[in-house]
């Protein structure tokens, strides 16, 4: 039994899922108003019998205890076995010594800067300075109890050791404290404090464990204003996004994230009830800030940074950024509306809230494509009198803004209004764009990294080529030559999971394909948005009904968001250690077997082994094509799955005599 399996085995679903949607019996299933959106008649439904769960409103979605944690916490895959795993009390990591003894040191460091933050929050009544700090959070910066409380704001006293004492009390070291980054040792070898006489504002990643520290200066004489913690094992700002911890769920409703430029503007926001506002840690936002928005939570994302010089240009920092990150996106999986919100009068959003917390809605709502703010930003400084180079040069400057969306760019209005601005034919703006598209698409794409070697002890191989004898057609062309060879037979897989066993290593050794069903799927819709929203959607985790395969599915789907490695390096990187057998059972079946009997017998019998496999082995065939009837078969044995799910239910419906909320 695998991990999932175990899990799965061990955690009923419908007293799971009570925890978040009030259930009532209805028949054999549960009841509920969807937790994910707001209704009044309930359209969520658990089975209690195929331990599922099912939205048939504006969801739309589906799936097991795996799917509905993930949808509710915002969890990756991993962190969903591991915190499902702890639930029910499996063990899903199996470590080597060395990396339990990382991961348990690192689970030390985070022990210890939730102390740190729980010893700021004390210090608000220890003394008559924490007094002062309390009066200053609430009086000077507008910030509520429950503010307070929520974000776990706290004060730093004035001395020298006062956390690193109250830490070795509880057996942390000093090596540990510098590790974490609270203290910090001078030229002499003195280890102190690093933030003293400050008001402490905790940094916390995705899942709200405290990572560092940012501190504001309440002696107005001492400098910088504002300290963060340093960079660490625990804490970097370039891949921090301040208050996603609190601000995911919103974001994840309205599918729109506001950045902001600092911590105290994200609070501000959030405390006025603009929850999906969050902080970059930096002077301009990074790709990896940009990558734990979007697809993830959101589809726009709105720059709100400050509206003075150092906030323009902070602004086109960070809009240079998503540039980049968009050219490179090869296969356009970074799809993101981009926009900026323009606050008159150089007001930061900290100001705005605080004064006028109306006025920030209406900002919003009236943030202006990337397309149009570039535009008039780079034009403000020209006049009647600049000379054709200057605007030319402008024009160079702003169309790369532009093409990063095809779609900007060819949208007349846009083209239009740059001709305009610059008094250059649109023909000669379309052509340097055209310029400079080609210059990018002959850059060299990135390098992808050597994958990492699994853990299991050898590497499967992809197809049979390693272990061909010499042909005996030299210069004639093989139909292998031209087309990949299909994955070995899945004889060992149960019978009613060997459909998804092929699709899923198919599009693991193949990812493009992935987008190649997707196609397929919105060509049959023919434009039909209703369908291409329900049952011609793309290939998703409700095509799969194994659990492990849902999990490696889903990975699948993160893996072809990023570029940094090979999707399969990808995929057995971020996979929980306790999947890895079975993930890797995916690339092991005939092809090892046969290797293992060609790696016993000499030469001649290698061959004559070879082509008895070899008449007995699938024939070949068109890969892609095999592989949208597949697909395809999936997607109709889930419609099959759902339609007679919904005929039981109105079965149930039509025929049951009460309903009872489940008894705690």
């Amino acid at each position: 039994m695998s991990v999932v399996d175990e899990i799965k085995g061990r955690l009923d679903i419908a007293a799971y899922i009570q925890q978040y949607a009030q259930l009532k019996k209805a028949g054999r299933y549960y009841k509920a108003c969807c937790p994910f959106h707001s209704e009044k008649t309930p359209s969520f439904t658990v089975n209690p019998d195929s331990q599922t769960w099912r939205c048939f409103g504006a969801c739309a979605e589906g799936g097991d205890i795996f799917s509905f944690a993930m949808k509710m916490h915002s969890w990756s895959f991993a962190e969903t076995v591991q915190e499902l795993g702890r639930l029910a009390g499996v063990e899903t990591r199996q470590q080597t010594p060395e990396q339990r003894q990382q991961s348990d040191a690192l689970d030390h460091l985070r022990g210890l800067l939730k102390v740190a933050a729980e010893f700021y929050q004390q210090q608000f009544s220890e003394s008559p300075e924490g007094a002062a700090a309390l009066r200053y959070a609430r009086e000077k910066r507008g910030f509520t109890d429950d503010t307070i409380a929520k974000f776990q704001i706290g004060y730093a006293p004035a001395g020298w050791q006062n956390l690193l004492n109250e830490l070795k009390t509880l057996g942390y070291t000093e090596d540990q404290a510098l590790d974490a980054g609270v203290v910090t040792r001078n030229d002499k070898g003195s280890v102190y404090d690093r933030f003293r006489n400050r008001l402490m504002i905790p940094i916390r990643d995705e899942r709200g464990r405290v990572i560092g520290f940012g501190a504001r200066a309440l002696d107005p004489n001492d400098t910088p204003k504002y300290l963060n913690s340093p960079q660490s094992v625990m804490f970097d700002k370039s891949k921090t996004l301040f208050g996603l911890d609190t601000g995911k769920k919103a974001i994840r409703d309205i599918e729109t994230a506001v950045i902001v430029e600092g911590y105290m503007d994200a609070i501000q926001a959030q405390q006025a009830g603009f929850t999906n506002v969050v902080a970059q840690m930096g002077t301009a936002l990074t790709e990896t800030q940009l990558q734990l928005l979007a697809p993830r939570y959101a589809k726009r994302i709105i720059l709100a940074l400050d509206s003075d010089a150092a906030g323009q240009n902070a602004t086109m920092r960070s809009l240079e950024v998503a540039r980049q990150a968009l050219q490179a996106d090869y296969a356009g999986r970074l799809a993101v509306d981009m926009r900026v919100l323009r606050i008159p009068g150089a007001k930061d959003p900290d100001d705005l809230i605080r004064e006028n917390p109306e006025r920030w809605q209406e900002f919003v709502d009236q943030a202006v494509p990337v397309a149009d703010y570039v535009i008039e930003l780079e034009t403000a400084d020209l006049n009647p009198s600049s000379t054709v180079q200057e605007r030319e040069a402008v024009a160079r400057q702003v169309l790369p803004m532009l093409i990063a969306s095809e779609s900007d760019l060819y949208r007349k209005d846009n083209l239009q209004k740059l001709a305009m601005r610059l008094r250059i034919a649109e023909r000669d703006l379309l052509v340097w764009a055209q310029e400079q598209q080609i210059q990018e698409q002959r850059k060299p794409r990135p390098v992808q990294p050597p994958a990492p070697e699994p853990d299991t002890p050898y590497m499967p191989p992809i197809n049979y080529d390693t272990m061909l004898p010499p042909s005996d057609e030299d210069g004639e062309e093989r139909v292998s030559d031209r087309l990949v060879i299909l994955p070995a037979r899945v004889a060992t897989i149960q019978r009613e999971y060997a459909l998804e066993f092929y699709c899923l290593r198919i599009l693991l050794l193949q990812p493009d394909l992935l987008y190649t069903v997707n196609r397929k799927f919105r060509e049959l819709a023919k434009e039909n948005q209703a369908l291409i929203r329900g049952v011609l959607g793309d290939l998703s985790v409700d095509d799969f009904q194994h659990g492990d395969y849902r999990g490696f599915i889903h990975m699948l789907k993160l893996a072809t968001r990023q570029d940094d490695l090979d999707v399969l390096a990808f995929v057995r990187t971020q996979l929980n250690p306790a999947l890895l057998p079975e993930f890797e059972r995916l690339f092991t079946d005939e092809a090892d077997a046969v290797r293992e009997r060609l790696r016993r017998r000499f030469d001649g019998d290698a061959i004559v082994s070879w082509k008895q496999h070899e008449r007995h082995k699938v024939g070949m065939i068109d890969p892609v094509i095999e592989l949208l009837d597949k697909a395809l078969r999936l997607r109709l044995l889930r419609l099959q799955r759902e339609t007679q799910e919904m005929q039981f239910l109105q079965m149930e419906a039509d025929t049951a005599g009460s309903e009872h909320y489940i008894q705690p």
